[in-house]
């Protein structure tokens, strides 16, 4: 592999895509760490290193850019990180619990939490603008029915046959959201696992509940 000639002093270089990666890079970092609001387009330029005019060629206004981070970047974050390993797992119940533990060791490492991406710019966008909340509600309708799916998926195998695919998958999504914001506020990642714990002692105690519900009936007739 031949190495890429270096850019001459005072030459422009030609790269749109890489230039159009690094504003949405500099401003995805941006918003999750500081905000949209508190993000301003010249901080965002000076960071990335470009002109105004060429960030307005790619994004003429903030809130543009704030659509691409959302549909470009939240958008697979949620697909990376739970998703496709909910897809690939062997059962939702694996897929979910994989999911919980990994994010919580990952953070563990890290040493701090900023949040779920989803839920840092839903909490902030979703009043401010319409447009921001229909990009931000495809997100978390598109994480839920890949949950749901998945659910579907065991019942064709036999499994989860007292699971109601819908309503697992908002639990689980609500669960998740709800732990971030904890573990964001108290900078403790272990409320994941505290969260995960509860989750499934709760779908537990639901099923068997449902079960012994049926039974009574059977034993009626």
């Amino acid at each position: 592999m031949t190495a890429r000639p270096k850019a001459q002093p005072g030459k422009r270089t030609n790269d749109p895509e890489g230039l159009r990666k690094r504003v949405l890079d500099v401003a995805e970092a941006s918003f999750q760490a500081r905000g949209y609001h508190a993000s301003s387009l010249g901080d965002l330029m000076a960071a990335a290193g470009v002109t105004g005019g060429a960030l307005h060629h790619h994004f003429p206004t903030k809130k543009a850019l704030a659509l691409a981070v959302i549909e470009e970047r939240v958008a697979a974050a949620v697909e990376a990180t739970w998703i496709a390993p909910v897809q690939a797992a062997g059962s939702t119940r694996e897929g979910v619990r994989s999911v919980f533990e990994a994010v919580a060791a990952e953070l563990e490492q890290q040493g701090f939490v900023r949040g779920c991406p989803l839920n840092n710019l839903a909490h902030e966008l979703s009043l401010a603008d319409p447009d921001f909340r229909t990009a931000l509600a495809g997100i978390f309708s598109a994480w839920r029915q890949a949950i749901a799916d998945k659910v579907g998926a065991d019942q064709q195998a036999g499994r989860e046959q007292d699971t109601d695919p819908q309503r697992f998958a908002a639990l689980a999504v609500a669960t998740y959201s709800g732990a971030m914001s904890m573990a964001k506020t108290t900078q403790d990642s272990a409320v994941l696992r505290d969260c995960l714990n509860a989750l499934e002692q709760g779908v537990s105690s639901a099923r068997a509940k449902r079960r012994r519900r049926v039974l009574r009936q059977y034993k009626a007739f």
